[in-house]
């Protein structure tokens, strides 16, 4: 146990250096606090991950690329104060928005125990005030009050996930889906009722692959 914690200790430095780089690449700036919680947020999911199986990522660097900054360059897209997070997972793009958008609220779904434990965990351990973990199906959450915004991270397609959360905006909130490729097939494939506000192409520094934000509202 003493050696793992020491090991942790030494990698720490290592995995800030290479969170600071990417804010730099992605030019975010965060305050010393942020970028605290954020790698504290890794190494919990990086221990928890031994047990539980949270993600297929397993070295915290790459966490950093594929979870941290993946989730964290939609913020400046998002409007509003009040967020659900729907499929959230190990609490992902929920847990670091609400670290860089401490101003915000985020409610954190999912339907797995395991999870949510993880979550809460979280929370006691990063103190962060402005989030919910919610174990419940997204089909049978009431939203009350609406949300401004639904978030949804490889959660379901498109259709999916306006048929699903249809009931979780206020009557102008968006619908925020953060896919790889840009998703025609699917946007083609929007039920009536819906219609595509912007997508938006993000940049991901050291992820290989495309990643874009599809911002959905009703018409």
């Amino acid at each position: 146990m003493l050696l793992m914690l020491n090991t942790e200790r030494f990698l720490e430095p290592v995995v800030l250096n290479k969170l600071t780089s990417l804010l730099n690449l992605a030019q975010i700036s965060l305050s010393d606090q942020q970028k605290q919680q954020l790698i504290t947020y890794v190494e919990l999911l990086s221990k928890w991950n031994k047990a539980y199986n949270l993600t297929s990522v397993r070295d915290p660097q790459q966490m950093l690329v594929r979870h941290i900054l993946d989730s964290i360059v939609v913020n400046p897209w998002l409007q509003g104060k009040r967020f659900i997070d729907v499929g959230t997972g190990p609490g992902l793009p929920g847990i670091p928005l609400a670290i860089v958008r401490p101003d915000a609220h985020f409610t954190l779904l999912d339907s797995l125990g395991k999870r949510v434990r993880f979550l809460r965990h979280v929370q006691h351990e990063l103190a962060l005030k402005n989030v919910d973990p919610v174990q419940r199906r997204v089909e049978d959450y009431p939203a009350h009050p609406p949300f401004d915004g639904v978030i949804s991270r490889a959660f379901a397609s498109l259709s999916d996930m306006v048929n699903w959360c249809h009931h979780l905006p206020v009557e102008n909130g968006a619908f925020y889906a953060l896919k790889g490729v840009r998703p025609d097939d699917e946007i083609a494939a929007l039920p009536g009722g819906f219609s595509v506000e912007n997508v938006v192409r993000l940049n991901v520094p050291e992820l290989d692959g495309e990643r874009h934000l599809v911002i959905l509202k009703r018409t």
